[in-house]
């Protein structure tokens, strides 16, 4: 393949997802001699978001170099990763603010959606809302989910790492969320559902969030505090992952949120809401209808209190977690970009 990728990405740093991304899939495009060039924003940082999204669409667009692989939201893109969604059914879950980004965004999202020669959802949830939102032509939508690294892990160590920091008894079932935004990842519903279980258990709450104190008054008054722990965000969030045998994520709008395989691959038993497009590899069984669905409860009751039960599922989503690998999902990717090249 002799064309150059570019690859568009607004504002680069090291420790996004897409960034991440990016990192997995151009070693990748190396193995296979593809070059690569890597292009964000030229602008100074204390402009408004909804200007620089206009000037670096600009950039972009204007004066376009080549093959255009866009993370972002633009104009031109040739292959467009909607890896954020679609801007408009996720507005449906804000409260309506005064925000000029919005528009902007949706202006660029519906002219990536229909100027890309290839759409990647990353969910099949993500490729219905396109179909449905923007009347794109389904079959130039690919569906290609997120990919991650396996690694080995040591559950015993984890567990007593993490007994000895916090002080917890021997005995009782750990569970666990990690992100950041708590607003729209769904803490405030976790702590509901949370106060409805009879079984003892203790919960780490891990991720940044500039309202904690909120979330951490509103643990107090439903009388869980003493058993509900906000680490805020950590390094050593991998160890919670290991440590941890339920993973529980009410989210309210989520493309495909990695942190799902993440927490199978850590084997974790794993609930999601249908609003999550990585609740696609759950079994329905442990996908809550809204983050408010409380008829879950019985599940984590049975995983709390059934051995058996709860190991059967860890080591099931162990299993699945396996299939959706870096590799893969990278393998897919370079084929499209050889058929999108081929395309134009």
């Amino acid at each position: 393949m002799q064309d150059k990728i570019y690859f568009i990405r607004q504002k680069y740093t090291p420790f996004g997802g897409a960034e991440r991304y990016l990192k997995r899939l151009t070693k990748e495009l190396e193995k296979s001699n593809i070059s690569y060039e890597i292009l964000s924003l030229k602008a100074p940082k204390f402009l408004p978001s909804w200007l620089k999204a206009i000037i670096f669409n600009l950039q972009m667009c204007l004066f376009k170099k080549g093959f255009y692989f866009s993370l972002d939201r633009i104009s031109c893109p040739d292959i467009y990763r909607a890896g954020d969604g679609v801007h408009k059914v996720f507005l449906k879950t804000k409260k309506r603010t005064l925000n000029p980004l919005n528009p902007i965004y949706l202006y660029l999202e519906k002219r990536a959606f229909l100027n890309a020669k290839y759409i990647i959802a990353n969910s099949q949830k993500v490729k219905n809302e396109i179909v449905s939102t923007y009347q794109i032509d389904p079959d130039k939508i690919e569906v290609i989910y997120n990919g991650i690294e396996i690694k080995d892990f040591d559950e015993k160590r984890a567990k007593e790492e993490i007994r000895e920091e916090f002080g917890l008894e021997p005995h009782k079932k750990i569970i666990l969320f990690v992100g950041s935004g708590f607003e729209r990842k769904g803490v405030k519903e976790l702590l509901s559902l949370l106060s409805h279980i009879k079984s003892p258990f203790y919960a780490f709450i891990v991720g940044k969030e500039k309202k904690i104190k909120r979330y951490k008054e509103m643990a107090k008054k439903l009388n869980i505090e003493n058993h509900i722990f906000f680490t805020g965000a950590r390094e050593d969030v991998e160890k919670f992952f290991t440590a941890s045998d339920i993973f529980i994520f009410p989210t309210k709008y989520e493309p495909f949120s990695n942190v799902i395989l993440e927490a199978m691959s850590f084997k974790n038993a794993v609930i999601t809401t249908i609003q999550n497009g990585a609740s696609e590899v759950l079994s329905k069984d442990f996908v809550m209808n809204s983050p408010n669905d409380l008829t879950i409860i019985d599940k984590v009751e049975k995983l709390l209190n059934d051995e058996k039960y709860l190991q059967d599922v860890k080591n099931s989503n162990l299993q699945i977690a396996k299939k959706f690998s870096i590799e893969n999902n990278a393998k897919q990717t370079i084929q499209l970009v050889k058929k999108a090249v081929k395309k134009r």
